[in-house]
């Protein structure tokens, strides 16, 4: 079995696109591990702030199929596959880590960059699974939490019912 962490993320009508996919995911891979969910601005265009979360599953699939799976559930709640990359999106699905699997495919990337670069997908990921090691670094997400600057990308948690 291997264990995926998945990054969840809407600006369009995110409430309703987050407990959506959530609940696709329970469907598909339960049990879930959720972290809390944490609004911030849009990172890479102007527009309304994220809904941010971090889901965890183990699965017996392999990452091609997991990451075919999140397309499969973007898809089905309306994502617009041809705007461009930093757009207003209903919901987005990224494969974060498979195991401590590492590859740089072009439309697979592990562990994903934004682990390190984003506070909503790094102190989400560090809630869920502090003692976890990022499979480059070698370093928990907790000490990579603890030692991230979020001045630029402030966090808000949002109260949010299943």
């Amino acid at each position: 079995m291997a264990r995926v962490y998945i990054g969840v993320g809407s600006n369009i009508d995110p409430t309703v696109n987050v407990r959506a996919a959530v609940a696709a995911l329970r469907e598909r891979f339960a049990p879930l591990e959720v972290s809390p969910v944490y609004e911030s601005r849009a990172v890479g265009f102007d527009g309304a702030n994220f809904y941010n979360l971090v889901v965890g599953f183990d699965t017996d699939l392999p990452v091609e199929a997991v990451a075919a799976a999140m397309q499969a559930i973007e898809d089905a709640q309306g994502r617009d596959r041809s705007a461009p990359r930093f757009a207003p999106r209903t919901i987005d699905l990224d494969v974060l880590l498979y195991d401590d699997l590492v590859r740089d495919q072009p439309h697979l990337h592990l562990p994903r960059p934004e682990i390190t670069e984003n506070a909503f997908v790094l102190r989400p990921l560090a809630e869920i699974t502090p003692e976890r090691r990022h499979p480059t670094l070698g370093r928990t997400f907790a000490e990579l939490w603890a030692d991230y600057d979020e001045g630029g990308q402030p966090l808000r948690q949002v109260p949010f019912s299943w």
